[in-house]
């Protein structure tokens, strides 16, 4: 449906949000896995834990709209995670950390300005708890992008330029080899 007016678009928005947590509840645990500095896997897993807390507070937000909780399919953030796939596929070591951060920042930026949108949205519409907890989700996710920052800051983006992976100690490797015996990297 096409919103008319601006509680429709409101509350389509949430549904695109509510669509794009579910999307990151299932893509954190899997760059977790992929990423080979501890502090990364670390802040991928913190924040899992967070984004489950936001899909609830979501649910919250439609309660108080009185709506169903449904998502509609969030295509930016789905696109987002389509390319940290790729890069998990195709790079290693320090080089894929580098992307799983700018991946990361992505989809932060993208839930900033989102959630700053929505906060707005629900004061205009004197929806001041859903404003509440858009805004409390809001905070999270500026403090997740400034945790990325860091990391890719104190070590992983010098790492990338300082250390190409190479064949035989790329982290992937080193897994793939684990489970197989051999590298997965074709030649």
């Amino acid at each position: 449906m096409a919103a008319k007016t601006l509680r429709e678009l409101f509350v389509e928005e949430v549904r695109d949000m509510y669509d794009g947590e579910k999307q990151l509840t299932r893509a954190l645990p899997k760059m977790a896995k992929a990423a080979g500095a501890d502090e990364l896997q670390v802040a991928f897993k913190n924040h899992l834990a967070e984004t489950e807390k936001q899909v609830t507070r979501l649910e919250q937000v439609f309660r108080t709209l009185g709506e169903t909780a449904r998502g509609k399919s969030c295509e930016g953030i789905r696109g987002i995670v389509e390319e940290g796939k790729r890069a998990m596929e195709e790079l290693d070591g320090a080089v894929l950390d580098a992307a799983l951060i700018a991946g990361a920042q992505k989809v932060e930026h993208y839930e900033i300005a989102s959630y700053g949108t929505l906060a707005y949205f629900a004061e205009l519409l004197g929806e001041d708890k859903a404003k509440e907890l858009l805004g409390q989700t809001l905070e999270e996710e500026k403090a997740a992008n400034d945790k990325l920052t860091q990391i890719a800051k104190s070590r992983v983006n010098r790492e990338a330029l300082l250390n190409p992976p190479d064949e035989q100690s790329s982290p992937s490797s080193r897994r793939a080899r684990g489970r197989s015996g051999r590298s997965s990297k074709k030649k």
